[in-house]
């Protein structure tokens, strides 16, 4: 992946887009933060929350979900949304030809509606340090979110409507005596390039590669270390999984000096380490544990044995670098994301050639999540789009969500319940939510 040393980063985020470029006067909406967030009740709730917020409710009464004032504008949605189409340029590491992608890509009905808006805030925003890298979002309940906000990891709660602080990664990170060896060192100021959080274990990775260890239910951070001295030693990718043989939880960190490790969650001993011929920018371990996709400055995208790290497969089709990737919950199918706009689905018990291709609007594939059920994929873009696939009609049909800025991350809630995206944005960054669309048969054979 590119390599950059400083963190103006986001000059650089796939189109430079921001929304302050065309609306410098809505200082006044930032402001108004209420105390009186904790009501119960929808209707107090309603006439507390702040101005810079949206409900399904004043969603569905014709407000902006992401508060935009297009009435004050000198031109209408619609037509910025003709402009970014046209001037958005996807960034490319490999310059290919893709004129035979277009025929690969599968036929998708995009007017469905399986997720309902159902609030945006912008109290807490998310902030994103490298533009390739779109991990820094994770729900761990319908209610419960965590997301990088500058130097911050911050947690949302969409049932209080309020977010706080649970790591500060400005100030200098000391990890517990606990859990102190040859690898723990004390750490400051961190750039947190992506994350993960499940289990009640949250796992970031730093731009300098860094790699930070924090239990929720303790005070402190567990462990912090920096996995290697290396001039391109950005952590790209974060995983927690659990060891097929034991069912102990793992970490494993994937970095731009072409290495992946896995430690023991438990002592956070580094048992393994895993050497490739380029940068690795995302791993993704098989419901199993037994599996990793390994995706990278490459065409071609790896699943290699975790125990092991032997190389058992090769996924050739893409034609740009690899930067996200997810398994079906069943294990076997696993999806790429590529800078080539396109995000393949490959069944694992025939790796020569992907089932499907599925394409995005704009630009490359950066984030991929499956419900916990399997029902449901998305897949985000850097910016504007998160497309939600139905994986039981074969992923003929999805719901397109069309929204405007960087998205620093997506994430369904372990119950299926909730989407959460998070935008990126001077002015508009935001955490927006949606809720499943249910449908009760019973209720409805009734009338």
């Amino acid at each position: 992946m590119e390599q950059f040393q400083n963190q103006e980063l986001e000059n650089m985020v796939e189109d430079d887009y921001d929304m302050t470029d065309f609306e410098e006067d809505i200082d006044s909406q930032r402001n108004g933060v209420d105390e009186s967030l904790d009501s119960d009740f929808e209707d107090d709730f309603e006439m507390s929350k702040p101005k810079t917020d949206t409900s399904a409710v004043e969603a569905r009464n014709g407000k902006d979900i992401q508060g935009i004032p297009w009435e004050r504008l000198n031109f209408t949605r619609d037509k910025y949304r003709e402009m970014r189409l046209k001037q958005y340029k996807n960034y490319e590491n490999l310059s290919r030809s893709r004129k035979e992608l277009e025929k690969e890509c599968k036929q998708v009905e995009k007017d469905h509606n399986f997720y309902d808006f159902q609030f945006n805030t912008r109290l807490v925003k998310s902030t994103i340090v490298h533009f390739q890298l779109r991990n820094l979002l994770w729900a761990t309940s319908k209610h419960d979110v965590y997301l990088m906000q500058n130097y911050s990891v911050m947690h949302w709660s969409s049932l209080l409507r309020k977010g706080k602080e649970v790591l500060n990664v400005a100030k200098p990170i000391v990890p517990t005596l606990k859990y102190s060896g040859p690898l723990s060192q004390t750490l400051s100021r961190v750039q947190i390039s992506t994350m993960a959080v499940k289990d009640n274990l949250l796992v970031a990775g730093g731009f300098h590669g860094e790699l930070i260890c924090k239990y929720l239910n303790q005070s402190g951070v567990a462990f912090s270390t920096k996995l290697t001295t290396d001039e391109n030693a950005i952590t790209n990718a974060v995983d927690i999984f659990q060891n097929p043989s034991g069912g102990s939880v793992r970490v494993m960190a994937a970095n731009n000096d072409a290495q992946v490790r896995v430690f023991d969650a438990g002592n956070f001993a580094c048992l393994n380490r895993f050497f490739f011929p380029w940068s690795v920018n995302n791993t993704s371990v098989s419901p199993d544990g037994k599996l990793v996709a390994i995706l990278g400055d490459s065409t071609d995208c790896l699943i290699a044995d975790t125990q092991s790290g032997k190389v058992l497969g090769n996924l050739k089709g893409h034609l740009d670098y690899s930067f996200s990737s997810a398994w079906h919950p069943d294990g076997r199918i696993v999806a790429t994301g590529n800078q080539d706009t396109t995000c393949r689905l490959w069944d694992i018990r025939n790796l020569s050639e992907s089932v499907s291709v599925l394409k995005g609007r704009m630009g490359a594939i950066r984030a991929i999540r499956f419900t916990s059920d399997g029902r449901f994929m998305a897949m985000a873009e850097p910016a504007d789009f998160v497309h939600i696939f139905d994986t039981q009609c074969d992923y003929a049909k999805s719901q397109e969500i069309d929204l405007f800025g960087e998205i620093a991350g997506i994430s369904f809630s372990p119950d299926t319940e909730a989407l959460f995206v998070g935008v990126a944005d001077r002015t508009y960054g935001s955490l927006l939510e949606f809720n499943r669309r249910r449908y009760n048969h019973d209720l409805d054979s009734i009338f």
